[in-house]
């Protein structure tokens, strides 16, 4: 028995093929520059950098393009590039629905939440929440995005990190603190404008090794008639799971309505990309760039459904998580490129330099906006007089670096959990659902009042919080485990045979019900939705109950534009601000005494 393990061992050695120098020094070079971009932005054009307005908007002088891109960087993590591709092998092409989804939110996203902010011109979004209820109910939405994040953070650096492990035999927890050093660094020396540009850089290397990995598949695979064909009969190209249960994993409703409610409290109300939408000097460069946005988005997605056909495709013969070539689904996609594309110098490289870019553009992001919320939310408030641009400066690095240390220590919970795209709309559903319904409400109800607005967003929370903490309880002892369409394994060596059998028995097991409460059962794609919904329902209903405000108590600058007077909504239509007139606003504020009085 122990020789026979030992055989099967040194035959998955054998196969896994590992980077080159060739491929160390291309992903070397990645971050390289990303540090180099980040010391340019930090030391020479430091002069420009030191003003808050600099720091967190670059200056109001920011261009479509490179925000655009850096906002489809900013998103497109390793839960994009890795989980995507590891949803669609093992339960099939379901998700692919995310791209009706994509245009939901774009369309929500222009017409309420974008022109209220840009006319708004909030260094913190939660500064809306202030002026709309109380100084109170913008701390407790500072506290839920700030917990959201430093809880999301760490996916963003595992995922990138197990790639990198499978291909380069390095430890993961060796990785993790190396590579998150580089992020912080060039995110606390430049701040948005560094993050901006380092964004740029690393969508191209990102996008350009997708499709060249892309191309070699299709290539290797026969065309993509072969790719379908082996998807159709393995099960993974069918989409129309149309079952409204919202105890499924994945159907139609679950991605279309609960992904969409998912994406808009994730990014239309996030601070991260309402900060870069900021960074542009009006507001049709701003719909210009969300534009941008909606379009990469969408492409980065069927790019990585693709590649969850490949591997399928590849592998469906002999699954590399049956042999335990691959510890985690999360691997497959890394180990697919190494087999594909290890024999040419320097791709295996890029293509995991991308998806560290992405990564990286995530974290960065999330390290930028964090810093501006808690130095504006938090701090500030306990800092009374004027404080230097240098003092505000310095203050939001050290922000920058503490949160970044905090990320890297929680890596080490997120490996013991599920797969990484369950696990991204999981726990943004705490932090995500009650604040989406607090700015739904601020914005669409006119009558809400701050005693809604906080009962709603904590039972909102508290709701999201028991569900997920029960499911993720479940999956990590076992008791719940969601079936995988089934893979097959006889193409594989005959020596894994005996250890195959067993591993493909077990991988398609059916959800364990009997000891599971039908509550943790819900799809993870509908915690945002809950949290919202709660949210709104308990703040409208309280509101009614202790004395809705009427009509004229709420400046029209705070709700929507489809709820805002009639007149003020034809005087909103005629003007677009000005360039100018935007940077000297913000330039105004960045000169005023740094003070804040509770609303």
């Amino acid at each position: 028995m122990e020789a026979n393990v030992t055989a099967e061992a040194a035959d998955v050695a054998s196969r896994q093929v590992l980077f080159s120098w060739v491929d160390h020094a291309a992903f070397a070079l990645m971050l390289t520059l990303s540090v180099a971009i980040g010391l340019y932005f930090g030391i020479c054009g430091r002069a420009r950098n030191t003003a808050k307005v600099d720091y967190l908007h670059g200056g109001k002088t920011m261009r479509v393009l490179p925000v655009a891109i850096s906002q489809i960087s900013s998103h497109v993590s390793g839960t994009t590039l890795m989980g995507v591709p590891s949803e669609i092998y093992l339960y099939g092409s379901v998700y692919a629905w995310v791209c009706v989804t994509i245009i939901l939110f774009s369309i929500i996203t222009n017409y309420i939440f974008l022109p209220v902010f840009f006319e708004l011109q909030l260094t913190s979004t939660y500064e809306y929440l202030e002026r709309r209820f109380s100084r109170t109910i913008r701390v407790v939405a500072s506290a839920l995005f700030t917990i959201g994040l430093v809880l999301h953070m760490p996916l963003y650096v595992y995922m990138p990190a197990i790639a990198l492990s499978q291909v380069s035999g390095v430890n993961v927890h060796l990785i993790t603190p190396l590579v998150s050093a580089v992020c912080i660094f060039y995110t606390m020396l430049g701040g948005l404008k560094a993050v901006v540009w380092t964004d740029f850089l690393q969508s191209g290397i990102t996008l350009a090794a997708f499709i060249a990995v892309l191309v070699m598949g299709l290539v290797g695979a026969g065309g993509f008639s072969e790719v379908w064909r082996a998807a159709s009969e393995g099960g993974r190209a069918d989409i129309f799971e149309m079952t409204p249960d919202p105890f499924v994993r994945s159907s139609f409703w679950t991605v279309v309505v609960g992904a969409t409610v998912s994406c808009v409290g994730g990014i239309s109300i996030n601070q991260g990309m309402v900060q870069k939408f900021l960074a542009l000097p009006s507001m049709s460069a701003a719909r210009k760039s969300l534009m941008g946005f909606t379009f990469g988005l969408m492409l980065m997605n069927v790019i990585s459904i693709f590649c969850g056909l490949l591997l399928y495709a590849a592998y469906q013969d002999c699954d590399p998580i049956a042999t335990k070539e691959v510890s985690r689904a999360d691997q497959l996609l890394p180990f697919y490129v190494m087999s594909v594309a290890g024999h040419v110098p320097g791709l295996p490289g890029l293509f995991v330099a991308g998806i560290f870019g992405a990564a990286l553009s995530s974290m960065s992001g999330c390290l930028n906006a964090l810093s501006g919320t808690i130095y504006e939310d938090f701090l500030l408030p306990l800092m009374p007089g004027k404080k230097s641009d240098v003092v505000v400066n310095l203050i939001m690095q050290s922000i920058v670096l503490v949160v970044g240390a905090i990320t890297i220590a929680l890596v080490f919970v997120v490996e013991k959990l599920g797969t990484v795209l369950e696990l991204g709309y999981s726990i943004g559903g705490v932090s995500n659902g009650a604040l989406l319904g607090l700015f739904t409400l601020g914005m669409l109800v006119p009558s809400a009042n701050t005693k809604g607005a906080a009962v709603g967003s904590l039972l909102g929370m508290a709701a999201v919080a028991v569900i997920l903490s029960g499911a993720q309880h479940a999956v990590a002892t076992g008791r719940m485990k969601y079936p995988t369409l089934p893979t097959s394994v006889e193409g594989c060596a005959a020596n894994f045979t005996s250890t195959i059998e067993t591993v493909a028995q077990t991988g398609t097991a059916s959800l364990a019900t009997d000891d599971v409460p039908l509550l943790f059962r819900l799809s993870y794609l509908y915690y945002t939705l809950v949290g919202a919904v709660v949210m709104v329902t308990v703040g409208w209903t309280v509101s009614w109950l202790t004395g809705p405000l009427r009509p004229g108590d709420v400046d029209p600058s705070l709700l929507a534009p489809m709820v805002r007077p009639k007149q003020r909504r034809r005087e909103d239509g005629a003007t677009d601000a000005e360039p100018a007139v935007l940077v000297e606003l913000l330039q105004q504020t960045k000169h005023q005494p740094e003070t804040q009085g509770a609303a």
